[in-house]
């Protein structure tokens, strides 16, 4: 949809710098996709007459055109266009002239022949999109006369908005204009046209039937005489022109331009023809179309018609045209029309889009009725229509016939205040949100029975038959709050797919083992007979009752199979020293009876060619990483690991795993010739104690001194109770302790090994002296010796 600023600013005293105006339009939902300044840049264009026509003698798609700017010299353009006659005044732009869109014309040789000059298009001087012909001045104007005099431009705006299919009052200038001034706060109002009415009552002249009141929820009709088909004044046509609409005669720019100023499509009767093709007068009657039934439309065209097409017959019931769509040929108005019969109607949206789309014919008329037109404005634009071709010498009749169908209905919509807040993130009052409505012509009153209520009874005016619930006001609402007076938000919804506390866990757990150089495998969780034995574990497993595979039909109790398999497997293809983790479910006999097993969920490590030191230390690392300090290893002897190299992991007194070797007995039923390195904990038991939450300590500035303590100590006494010993005996100066070797054989006597440990020493607030080392290192022999069947080795 085109406007121009002088056409909007007829209806309210709209103010502002034009790409202001053009922000505001495109903030109240019509998009400004082009904004153009037309009627400047036009000096040196004039009018001209063509004198002579020939061809060119050496380019056929270029004529060479002889003109006359009125000082009786011909003038010779080369022109490409041949819409012409001799005798055409034409607009010509002189040497020298710099063109609307930045061309300067110069005399240029085109061919071999000479061009003083350029005729111009209508688009080329930006007064319509036609660029197929020259543009045609008709009679009047003096030979030389500049264009701008010739054809009164006046500087103007044009806007091409974005009309959305939801905006059927959009499609018209005072629809434009409504919302605008209702942006800007200033009054707006339709003209009241009241043209003198002359002769017989038009109810005695014309008669009108709707057979159909559903595709026709109103027809009004009126009489018009003393019409004079003729030229269109120039600042109408121009403004026609300016819209995208070719000037035609006075009638039928009239019709297009009350159809564009107040978006209600119109159609004009020859009354004279109509009367005489029925013996009983002018009549028209609204229908449905017969199957088959034809109609000659004002293009020519014969189309034939469907039950679903509505068409305007006469008084004989012969179509005469498309209800909604098209006239037709057969009352078309000429040149010698006097009296017309005007018809402005509303037309069922649903029906003229169907006739459309199946006939392959659309109009003006048809895009404005199937979005839903006014019903109430044709009394304001039967009287418009009159008022502009009363220039010409036409009057208008007295009376109206008017007959009603089937319109949308009108009642009230209720609107919840808090709604409108909720949806739209204000905090408007029920008064604010009645004053943003009424501009724009939503009559907003209390809900009734409640004149304190909160809420609002909404009447949508006519000429909104897209609004009909409350979120339709709703948009209202907003649009005319200014959607950049909403505070952006980003709205709160509800989170899911996310990661609960143990799976963040689990997931480190994982991202931990790999940290450590270990590759994750994933056996399968069913067992063959005989496997859980042959791992030193009870025959305790649950069997499947109906297994894929026999080999595959016992539920793993354990995961310390499928890991020995994969060892097995590696170290037969001559992979030795390999280091595997699994996550994995494993499923026992539950202590009480119920229907499905007890299945928990454990992490198993198996490292190939290392010992139970190894082990330990893969412990110790997952324990920093999940931050599990109160552990302590306890010597254990579980089935099918190594019955001296072995201890129970306990966390806060729970035990949730072992840690140690496999027992060589074990390997050697899996062909493995190497020692492995075994952990295996119970991730639901370890992961559901305190965890997490380290605290972190301010870094010393002071250097630190490192010493290194090995013992002599039983099979049977743990690493960790020698750990715990030093650490408590080295006190707040304890930086670090680390078990660095485990050694047996000679001098170590037989039954006992030892235990190496470095402890790294310092303060936050000093450097330590080596009488300070020596007395925190005596106290830590000390500890150890007093406390455990351990001997310091020299």
């Amino acid at each position: 949809m085109k406007v121009l600023l002088s056409w909007l600013r007829e209806f309210a005293p709209v103010d502002g710098d034009p790409t202001e105006i053009g922000d505001q339009l495109s903030d109240l939902g019509l998009a400004v996709e082009e904004m153009t300044t037309i009627g400047g840049g036009l000096d040196g264009i004039v009018v001209a007459r063509v004198l002579d026509l020939r061809p060119h003698p050496d380019a056929d798609r270029i004529q060479l055109v002889d003109v006359d700017l009125g000082d009786g010299e011909a003038l010779q353009i080369c022109c490409g266009a041949f819409n012409m006659s001799v005798g055409d005044l034409v607009p010509l732009a002189t040497l020298g002239t710099t063109m609307p869109n930045g061309m300067e014309i110069a005399r240029r040789k085109m061919r071999g022949e000479w061009s003083n000059g350029m005729l111009c298009s209508s688009q080329e001087i930006g007064l319509g999109d036609d660029h197929d012909g020259i543009m045609l001045l008709g009679s009047g104007p003096d030979l030389g006369t500049p264009l701008v005099e010739a054809l009164e431009i006046r500087p103007d705006v044009l806007y091409d908005l974005e009309v959305n299919p939801n905006r059927p009052d959009a499609m018209s200038v005072a629809g434009v204009a409504r919302d605008l001034a209702a942006r800007q706060g200033v009054p707006f109002s339709l003209p009241d046209p009241s043209p003198a009415e002359v002769g017989a009552d038009a109810a005695d002249r014309l008669a009108v039937d709707v057979v159909d009141p559903v595709l026709c929820g109103r027809f009004v009709a009126r009489v018009l005489d003393g019409i004079a088909i003729g030229p269109s004044p120039r600042w109408l046509a121009n403004r026609l022109t300016a819209l995208g609409m070719r000037p035609i005669n006075n009638v039928v720019d009239v019709s297009n331009y009350v159809m564009l100023e107040l978006g209600q499509p119109n159609h004009t009767y020859d009354l004279d023809a109509l009367a005489a093709r029925s013996g009983s007068g002018a009549a028209l009657r609204v229908r449905r179309a017969a199957d088959g039934e034809t109609v000659e439309t004002l293009d020519g065209v014969v189309r034939t018609l469907s039950a679903t097409d509505g068409v305007i017959a006469d008084g004989d019931d012969v179509a005469v045209g498309i209800a909604g769509i098209m006239g037709g040929a057969s009352t078309e108005i000429g040149d010698a029309t006097t009296s017309v019969a005007l018809e402005m109607a509303w037309w069922d949206p649903q029906s003229i889009s169907t006739s459309s789309r199946r006939l392959g014919l659309r109009s003006e008329a048809s895009a404005r009725f199937e979005r839903g037109a006014d019903p109430e404005v044709a009394d304001v634009a039967m009287r418009r229509f009159a008022e502009l071709l009363a220039e010409a010498g036409a009057t208008l009749a007295p009376g109206t016939v008017d007959v009603r169908g089937e319109v949308p209905d009108r009642s009230p919509v209720r609107v919840r205040t808090d709604r409108v807040n909720a949806l739209l993130g204000t905090d408007l009052s029920r008064d604010e949100m009645a004053g943003l409505l009424a501009p724009i012509g939503f009559a907003a009153e209390p809900a009734v029975g409640d004149a304190s209520s909160a809420d609002l009874d909404v009447v949508v005016p006519s000429f909104r038959p897209d609004s009909a619930t409350e979120i339709d006001v709703v948009e209202e609402v907003a649009r005319m709050h200014g959607y950049g007076a909403i505070a952006r938000t980003v709205p709160s919804s509800t989170i899911t797919g996310g990661l609960t506390g143990y799976q963040h866990d689990r997931r480190a757990v994982r991202d931990t083992m790999v940290g450590l150089g270990l590759d994750e495998v994933m056996p399968v969780p069913f067992l063959a007979p005989g496997d859980l034995e042959r791992a030193g574990l009870p025959a305790d497993g649950i069997t499947v009752a109906n297994p894929l595979v026999a080999e595959e039909s016992v539920m793993r109790a354990s995961l310390r199979p499928g890991i020995l398999k994969t060892l097995a497997y590696n170290a037969s293809h001559r992979l030795h020293g390999l280091g595997v983790f699994e996550v994995g479910h494993v499923y026992r006999t539950p202590a009480s009876p119920q229907p499905l097993p007890d299945e928990r969920e454990h992490l198993a490590v198996g490292l190939g060619g290392r010992d139970a030191g190894g082990a330990v230390a893969v412990w110790s690392g997952l324990a920093d990483a999940l931050d599990c300090r109160g552990y302590e290893l306890v010597a254990d002897d579980p089935v099918g690991l190594h019955p001296t190299r072995t201890a129970r992991i306990e966390v806060d007194g729970v035990s949730v795993g072992h840690v140690g070797e496999v027992d060589p007995g074990v390997l050697e039923a899996y062909g493995i010739g190497e020692r492995v390195g075994w952990l295996e904990v119970d991730l639901e038991a370890l992961l559901a104690l305190p965890h997490g939450g380290r605290p972190y300590h301010r870094v010393s500035r002071y250097p630190s001194s490192d010493i290194d303590l090995a013992f002599e100590v039983d099979e049977g006494t743990p690493a960790s109770a020698v750990r715990a010993c030093l650490a408590d005996a080295a006190g707040d100066l304890l930086a670090d302790l680390s078990l660095f070797d485990v050694f047996r054989g000679a001098p170590v006597a037989d039954g006992r090994r030892s235990l190496a440990f470095t402890l790294r020493f310092q303060a936050d607030d000093r450097t330590l002296t080596d009488a300070e080392v020596a007395e925190v290192r005596t106290a830590c022999i000390a500890a150890v010796e007093g406390s455990l069947p351990a001997t310091l080795r020299g």
